[in-house]
């Protein structure tokens, strides 16, 4: 059999076994391997591992579309130094996701600004990587979703499709509150949640304000009671980081404008030149 041929079929055998990096890539991995002599084991590596890598990257790239973040922000490019008091080494702590493994929740609470939803984005883009299937949203939207699913019937479906997820990641709750049936709906998925999959809350509501929002004393005591069972509780409780940032940003832009007056009041007048009254000067 002739190398077109060969390479013919082994196109064929790749596309059955849906093969697609090794099917790109065999052609230059060969070339490779005989350029430096390797064995075929170590060909055979280089070409696998290619295609390993590339299907955990389309993996990844679908727990993250599936996530529903609302935008992307990494761990790699958040100046942790402006987390204050929580140290790098409880960060990189979250970041290999053993709260999760551990069926463990966090609650993040601070006021508006604080970084809160960048760093629910960041954990959860971190889950993503490490093979956990994570949900975002916020409990507004959550809540909507719940009493809509209830009034078409499909409650049932949408809470057990809801416990598939490693990570449930609620954000903003506390920023509306909720109807008497909406409280009882989102109670409801924190207790199947409970010691069954991990949940990360954001809040702007250290936890004695939670009745306020909740509207029924004992509900909100018993969700608090399962969501802080098992969990870490951070607190963020800095200045804006937006709004100290915009200060920063208004001052600059004021520092400057008062160095360019500065500079134009300061500088030499130009030669005096005597002139007729036409205008034009005279004659040297």
């Amino acid at each position: 059999m002739n190398d077109a041929a060969e390479r013919m079929l082994l196109d064929s055998s790749l596309r059955q076994l849906k093969l697609p990096a090794m099917l790109r890539d065999y052609g230059e991995c060969s070339r490779q391997s005989r350029e430096s002599g390797d064995s075929y084991e170590s060909f055979l590596l280089a070409l696998t591992t290619r295609e390993v890598e590339q299907r955990q990257d389309r993996q990844l790239q679908r727990r993250m579309r599936e996530a529903h973040f609302p935008y992307l922000k990494t761990l790699e490019k958040t100046d942790l130094g402006k987390w204050v008091g929580l140290s790098a080494l409880k960060v990189r702590e979250y970041a290999e996701c053993g709260y999760i493994a551990q069926k463990e929740n966090i609650v993040i609470l601070g006021k508006h600004g604080t970084g809160k939803t960048h760093a629910a984005i960041a954990f959860g883009l971190e889950a993503c990587r490490k093979g956990y299937r994570v949900l975002f949203t916020t409990a507004a939207d959550l809540v909507n979703t719940l009493v809509e699913a209830r009034e078409e019937k499909q409650l049932k479906r949408f809470l057990l499709r809801m416990a598939k997820y490693s990570l449930l990641i609620v954000d903003e709750l506390g920023y509306l509150p909720f109807s008497r049936e909406g409280s009882q709906l989102l109670f409801q998925v924190f207790s199947q949640r409970y010691e069954q999959g991990s949940l990360l809350v954001t809040t702007n509501l250290p936890f004695p304000q939670w009745t306020g929002v909740f509207e029924d004393v004992n509900l909100t005591a018993a969700l608090l009671d399962r969501l802080t069972h098992h969990c870490h509780i951070l607190q963020f409780d800095w200045e804006s980081i937006r709004l100290t940032e915009s200060l920063k940003g208004k001052n600059r832009t004021r520092q400057k404008s008062e160095n360019r007056e500065v500079a134009a009041t300061s500088a030499p007048a130009g030669p005096k030149k005597d002139i007729n009254q036409d205008g034009s000067p005279y004659p040297s």
